[in-house]
């Protein structure tokens, strides 16, 4: 969600809603396990008119990361409770596209996903157009109509990854479609009001403001002077002259041009453009950080309220996650995007990392991604009483899974992350599916649609090792022998280790002898253990050694302990 970084002062009504107040666990609310639950009870009091609208938004100003797409989540939630309960239910997800581009970001990123640094692309370009609205500035990667359409997209692109069915508002086509028409006008027309009630958030409101900005038809930046309002003609109009734009650290300079432009032709400050698209889209339910809860929230309820006359939507606040405990930041390349995180696992996993309470601050971390994994495999098989679970657990999950999954089946097949990662040393798909049913992971009567999904979580776990760099991050030369030159002793020492492995041993007791024939040739241990490395990996380390000669067929291990295959 987009806003102005205007400096601020406190006000605001004493009786204004707090967005805060639909995650106590008081009143009518403690009777819900699922936090939706108590948003769509706020939302059915109201007795909205169909379609109930929920609505989330964003600027498009650069990498669209996994954390924008919290209240996207968010919303959808709440509207499949709402569908539940028989509304009609609309999700829109707003573009802040009119917005002007304020600093050059460091680092963007394709459609695909992958982040550049802003010297491969036109950075000149983007610096030439400093001030300029998102939608009038070319895209840098030449795919799409504009700057703004190019990260918009991406963020299209991740809700339906999510499989949540969003439609996608262009702010800018609001404007130039004329749908904003009569807010702006009202706006306008209400000028004095619109001043009284912003003074008491921005202190640099004065009798020349005007809730306005134009662009300059000269060099196409958006402008804050307003010299004079029209409201007699269709559109309404305004004059202006393009002055300078304080953008944070520095000042993106006006050409000076004075001219005239329709209200189609601009766009409201964002205190009043928030509340605007309340309106103008009947906005029901709006989530949004905890940065707008204590900042455009309290001022855009008192803009509906006294300016528009329109009651503000349902809001809640949500805490930020971090990324590997850092803040999620384009500029330092603290990011990773819905794609990426698609193939490290299941869409439903993440679907349940984003139906956890919104009130409680979470971290997302990569490398410790199997713990996420494990917990919504434990929240699955407790949907299905498979383990032993608190009462609270089994009610969430009962209550949650079925919005979680596309379709709740008892037969699916979840291999555990971790040994997941460890399948995904071998290249054979066949010796995957042997491994994982020799460990009893696939059942002898396992339907085929299980099996498949169960091993696809090995590449996703495979990714997940090569992209951590991590204990699994090893590939099995199963097709020949890497090249190798052990001395006597060591070669002694395999061909003993071999016949050990031929009896039959477990992984505790290889990874046991694996010290003890080292000890008995009078080899080195690290070397001997290196010794299997080259041998497996063709490398110097490798995974616990004794447990993944278990895991692999013995015929082979044998034989490549005696340098046969």
């Amino acid at each position: 969600m987009s806003a102005n970084e205007d400096e601020t002062i406190d006000g605001g009504e004493p009786d204004a809603e707090s967005p805060y107040t639909l995650q106590r666990e008081d009143g009518d609310d403690a009777r819900h396990v699922f936090w939706a639950d108590a948003v769509a009870d706020r939302v059915e009091d109201r007795d909205p008119t169909e379609p109930i609208v929920i609505k989330g938004g964003i600027s498009p100003s650069g990498v669209p990361h996994l954390g924008n797409v919290n209240e996207v989540m968010r919303g959808y939630y709440v509207a499949e409770v709402l569908r539940e309960r028989g509304h009609d239910v609309r999700q829109v997800f707003t573009a802040d596209d009119r917005d002007p581009l304020r600093k050059l970001p460091r680092t963007l990123c394709d459609l695909e996903g992958n982040l550049v640094d802003l010297g491969e692309v036109d950075a000149g370009a983007l610096g030439r157009n400093l001030g300029s609205p998102y939608t009038d500035i070319p895209d840098p990667f030449g795919c799409c109509d504009s700057y703004g359409a190019h990260f918009s997209g991406i963020i299209q692109d991740s809700a339906d990854a999510m499989d949540v069915p969003i439609d996608l508002v262009s702010t800018t086509e609001l404007y130039t479609d004329g749908e904003f028409d009569d807010v702006t006008r009202h706006v306008l027309a209400n000028q004095e009001r619109a001043r009284e009630v912003l003074s008491q958030y921005q202190d640099k409101v004065d009798e020349d403001y005007v809730p306005f900005n134009p662009i300059c038809e000269e060099c196409g930046k958006v402008t804050e002077t307003v010299t004079s309002v029209d409201l007699e003609s269709d559109p309404a109009t305004v004059d202006y002259r393009c002055t300078d734009m304080d953008a944070g650290d520095r000042t993106i300079e006006g050409c000076g041009h004075e001219g005239t432009a329709t209200i189609r032709e601009g766009k409201m400050p964002w205190r009043f453009e928030w509340p605007g698209q309340w309106q103008a889209l009947g906005v029901d339910f709006e989530p949004f950080g905890k940065d707008h809860a204590e900042g455009s929230w309290p001022s855009g309820q008192d803009v509906a309220r006294n300016v528009l006359e329109i009651d503000p939507p349902v809001p809640m606040v949500y805490e930020w996650f971090t990324l590997e405990g850092e803040p999620f930041s384009s500029s330092e390349g603290n990011v990773i995007l819905v794609s990426d995180v698609l193939e490290l696992l299941e869409p439903e996993v993440l679907r349940y990392f984003f139906a956890k309470d919104p009130s409680k601050a979470r971290d997302f971390s990569i490398e410790r991604l199997d713990q996420l994994v494990d917990e919504f495999d434990r929240f699955e098989a407790t949907y299905f009483g498979e383990v032993d679970a608190s009462e609270d657990e089994q009610a969430f999950a009962e209550r949650v899974y079925p919005l979680v999954v596309e379709e709740p089946r008892e037969e699916r097949i979840r291999l555990p992350y971790t040994f997941a990662a460890v399948l995904g040393m071998f290249d054979d798909p066949e010796l995957r599916e042997e491994v994982a049913r020799k460990e009893d992971h696939i059942p002898e009567d396992a339907p085929e649609w299980a099996v498949e999904g169960a091993l696809e979580r090995v590449e996703q776990a495979r990714n997940w090792a090569r992209r951590t760099g991590n204990e699994f991050d090893y590939e099995l030369k199963r097709s020949e022998i890497p090249e190798h030159d052990f001395d006597s002793a060591t070669e002694a020492a395999l061909e003993e280790l071999a016949d050990f492995v031929a009896e039959g041993h477990g992984p505790d007791e290889i990874q046991g002898e694996i010290y003890e024939t080292a000890k008995r040739h009078d080899v080195d241990i690290g070397d001997f253990f290196g010794a299997g490395y080259r041998l497996f990996f063709d490398e110097q380390q490798g995974p616990k050694l004794g447990p993944f000669l278990d895991k692999v067929d013995r015929e082979f291990v044998v034989a490549r302990l005696r340098r046969d295959r």
